[in-house]
């Protein structure tokens, strides 16, 4: 009886419901971090700037960074990452927000 090949790659899907309660620190602490990031080049540095400002989800999602996520978790290496942020309307008690329901997509989770 042969073993089948299982692959060494593991897709990770994680998903936040974040309250902002102090948009403003959100905003200036992603204008720090932009601010810090001293080979951006300008025109990369003045759209960030003015995302980040204009919405704090933009904001939100230039501070978390999924490398930071698994950067100490021995045996991986991260090999490809994305993410988004938008502003949703978030409705705890609705069934839709049932983060325990199986999704169907066979994944032990």
């Amino acid at each position: 009886m042969s073993t089948p090949e299982t692959s060494r790659f593991v897709r990770l899907r994680v998903e936040l419901v974040l309250e902002v309660d102090d948009a403003d620190a959100v905003t200036k602490s992603a204008l720090r971090r932009i601010a810090d990031e001293a080979d951006m080049p300008a025109a990369e540095r003045a759209h960030a700037e003015g995302a980040v400002t204009e919405d704090t989800a933009e904001a939100l999602a230039y501070l978390v960074d999924p490398f930071d996520l698994v950067s100490q978790v021995p045996g991986i290496e991260l090999q490809q990452a994305s993410w988004s942020s938008e502003r949703i309307d978030y409705e705890p008690d609705s069934p839709d927000w049932d983060l325990d329901e199986d999704d169907g997509d066979g994944s032990d989770g």
